[in-house]
């Protein structure tokens, strides 16, 4: 029975998952362009540094051997940006800024149930991933995860390169990258993720004359275009690619990115 029920959970919750659509909070959609302030991401930075460990095509988070005083180094980092209204700031430095805290968030939720197989075993009886909880307070507003990503980055930015930038703590997953977005190199740093997932074989994987891509390509088609346009954007970051008229499939690998 308990094998019935736990089957059934777990076809519902693969079922379930739909990615959210891009629809803009208008709250945060204000900037501050004369503020010449940058916003310091040092600690993110300093965690980063410690414990992001590339393995061939992955970067992999060593969540097993964080020491406290690295995880309240992180934890002054989440506090530090809750005390920030980012509406206050250049659009640039606000980028920055939710790109960050997404991906640093992500990580603690990780340490805080650690050992786990996958983020998706996070959430309530019939979710699927945490993405849904609220897990910040900002500017006096309670946000979850997919808020940070579907309805402020996505909407506010209109840039398919957001997808290679935060990170779900999976294998699947643009990798986490090993410097901190700032309004400095965030262009230059989205082209490095791009370039780096989409040739690696869980962006495109290419055998015979079969295409497999990540399901990001799928779930996302919105923010890619149609598949002409898809390639298009694939071949700026692989130029060897030609464009594919057989089937397509997708895959994502939700395994725990971890050391």
């Amino acid at each position: 029975m308990k094998t019935l029920i736990s089957s059934l959970l777990l076809l519902f919750s693969f079922n379930a998952f739909a990615a959210p659509k891009s629809e803009l909070w208008d709250y945060w959609d204000v900037s501050n362009e004369k503020n010449a302030t940058t916003i310091s991401h040092q600690y993110w930075q300093q965690t980063l540094d410690k414990y992001l460990i590339t393995q061939g095509e992955y970067t992999l988070f060593d969540y097993a051997n964080i020491t406290d005083a690295d995880e309240r180094t992180l934890n002054s980092y989440l506090r530090q940006m809750r005390r920030i209204d980012p509406r206050d700031y250049k659009k640039s430095e606000q980028y920055a800024y939710w790109v960050n805290l997404y991906n640093a968030i992500t990580v603690k939720i990780i340490l805080d149930n650690y050992p786990i197989k996958s983020i998706t075993k996070l959430g309530g009886l019939f979710s699927f991933g945490p993405w849904d909880e609220e897990v910040v307070v900002v500017a006096g507003k309670a946000l979850t995860l997919n808020d940070i990503e579907h309805r402020i980055l996505r909407p506010i930015w209109n840039d398919p390169r957001t997808h290679y930038a935060v990170n779900c703590a999976s294998l699947g997953c643009p990798n986490l990258q090993s410097k901190a977005f700032t309004a400095r190199n965030r262009d230059k740093l989205l082209d490095k993720a791009a370039t780096e997932f989409i040739n690696s074989e869980k962006g495109i994987l290419i055998t015979d004359n079969k295409i497999q891509l990540s399901s990001i390509y799928d779930w996302f088609a919105v923010d890619f275009g149609n598949q002409q346009q898809l390639f298009e954007h694939l071949k700026k970051y692989r130029p060897e690619l030609k464009s594919f008229k057989g089937d397509i499939s997708y895959d994502y690998n939700w395994k725990l990115n971890k050391q």
